[in-house]
C-alpha cells in the first residue's frame, strides 16, 4: 500500500519544510504525539488544520517554535515566563500567554482569543522541521478530532491518510501524553491541562502552588478542554477493578489483564503507552467493551486520568 510516510532524514525534512512555506500540512513526531503542523501565519493552511481534523474553530491551537529569543517577538514575556522557558524547554510544557500584538493573521491559530499557546517540543526532528520551515508551526495531534492520539506515523496516516501532504515518521513518541498547558496570563499560574510535565515538577520550581482550572467546553482557552476527547469508538469504562466477560481490560501494575500500561506500575511507561494500548484495545475483535484500571492521580498518573475521563465521557 502506498503511503505519504517518509523517513525524517534531513532529505525529507527539508522537503517537509518547503511543504509548510507553500502552505501544505506536515505531520512530525514530537516527544508528546504526533503534530499536524502548518504555517502558523498562514490562515488557509491553518484553516487545512481545523478541516483535516474536523476540529471546532474556537479551539485554540498551540504553536510551536525552536528559539527561546522569537518568544519574545510573539507574546507578551517576563521574568517568569523566561525562568519557566529556560527550565522547561525543550520539553512538554506550553505556555498560554498575551498576545504581544493584534496580528489578523493569528486570529484563526489563536480561536480569536487575546491570547498565544505555545511551547518548544524537544524532540530533534521537531526542532529541525521549525528551524527550516523559518515560522513557528501551529500543530495539533495529528488525528480526526475527539479520537485517539497518535504516537506512531503509521496511527497518523491510519487516521488522516491523504489529508496530510507528508508524514515524517521519527519513530514512536517517548512521552505519550501532550504537553501540560499552563496560563500565565495572571498573578497566579494555572494548570489548564495535565500532560507531560509533572505539576508536583511545576511547584517544586515554582515554590508555590499551581492553581487548576477544568476550563469552560463551549470555550476553551486551551487545547484539551473538550468534554469528549482521545476516545475509542468502543464503549470506554474507567477505574475499573473488575471487568466483564465482554470488556477488553487494560491494566496497571501487577494485575491479570489483557495489556498492562505498566506492569511494574511506571507511570512514565503507562503514559508512553496509552495511546498505542488503547488503539489496540480498540482494534482488537474478542470483546465489545473495553475497560481500564485505576491509575493512581500523581506525577504523569494526572495527565493519564485526564486523557482517559474524557476518552469515556458520556452525554
Amino acid at each position: 500500500m502506498t503511503t505519504n510516510i517518509f523517513n525524517a532524514d534531513d532529505e525529507h525534512i527539508l522537503k517537509a519544510a518547503e511543504i509548510i512555506q507553500k502552505g501544505g500540512l506536515v505531520a512530525f513526531p514530537t516527544e508528546t504525539v504526533y503534530g499536524l503542523g502548518a504555517n502558523v501565519y498562514n490562515s488557509k493552511a491553518v484553516a487545512s488544520i481545523f478541516e483535516a481534523k474536523g476540529r471546532p474553530r474556537f479551539n485554540p491551537l498551540i504553536s510551536h517554535i525552536a528559539d527561546f529569543d522569537f518568544l519574545k517577538t510573539y507574546a507578551l514575556t517576563d521574568e517568569r515566563v523566561t525562568a519557566l522557558a529556560k527550565r522547561f524547554w525543550p520539553g512538554p510544557l506550553t505556555f498560554v500567554l498575551k498576545r504581544l500584538d493584534e496580528n489578523p493573521a493569528l486570529d484563526l491559530a489563536c480561536a480569536g482569543l487575546k491570547t498565544v499557546t505555545v511551547r518548544m517540543p524537544s524532540h530533534p526532528v521537531a526542532l529541525e522541521l521549525i528551524k527550516k520551515s523559518g515560522v513557528p508551526i501551529v500543530a495539533p495531534s495529528a488525528n480526526k478530532s475527539q479520537t485517539i492520539s497518535p504516537t506512531t506515523a503509521d496511527h497518523v496516516f491510519e487516521s488522516l491518510g491523504d489529508k496530510v501532504d507528508m508524514i515524517l515518521d521519527g519513530g514512536a513518541c517517548t512521552v505519550g501524553v501532550e504537553s501540560t498547558i499552563i496560563d500565565l496570563t495572571g498573578k497566579d499560574v494555572v494548570l489548564l491541562r495535565a500532560g507531560g510535565t509533572a505539576l508536583e515538577t511545576l511547584e517544586d520550581f515554582l515554590g508555590e502552588k499551581v492553581l487548576i482550572s477544568n476550563g469552560n467546553p463551549d470555550m476553551p482557552s486551551s487545547p484539551g478542554q473538550m468534554l469528549k476527547h482521545y476516545a475509542p469508538s468502543h464503549e470506554f469504562r474507567i477505574n475499573v477493578l473488575i471487568p466483564e466477560p465482554d470488556e477488553f481490560y487494560i491494566g496497571f501494575g501487577q494485575m491479570d489483564c489483557d495489556l498492562n500500561l505498566s506492569a511494574c506500575g511506571d507511570l512514565k511507561e503507562a503514559a508512553a503507552n496509552l495511546f498505542s494500548f488503547m488503539r489496540k484495545a480498540d482494534h482488537q475483535t474478542t470483546h465489545g467493551k473495553i475497560a481500564m484500571a485505576p491509575i493512581p492521580n500523581i506525577g504523569l498518573g494526572l495527565a493519564i486520568n485526564d486523557r482517559i475521563k474524557r476518552a469515556s465521557y458520556k452525554k
